[in-house]
């Protein structure tokens, strides 16, 4: 079987976040720009341990931070925390 450098459904780019309240940005990212949830890992309560969604024909990785991942939260840092996924 021949390996696809870029997943089924992906982009070359695609940005992953780390967000306070992931399950808000969720309901936002759906209000405000019709994004479609497609994938949901739950965390500890209420967090998100990883998630994808759908906005037109791009996807977004987005997490809430823990303590034992690299990725912080954009107040935790005092800037932003944007990952680039590069296929």
């Amino acid at each position: 079987m021949a390996v696809q450098p870029i997943p089924e459904g992906y982009r070359t780019i695609t940005p992953y976040l780390c967000v306070d309240n992931g399950s808000a940005a969720i309901e936002f990212y759906e209000r405000a720009f019709g994004a479609k949830e497609t994938v949901r890992m739950a965390g500890p309560g209420d967090s998100i341990m990883h998630a994808e969604l759908e906005i037109g024909d791009s996807k977004i990785g987005l997490s809430d931070p823990f303590p034992q991942g690299l990725t912080k939260p954009p107040n935790e840092l005092g800037g932003t925390s944007v990952s680039i996924l590069v296929y």
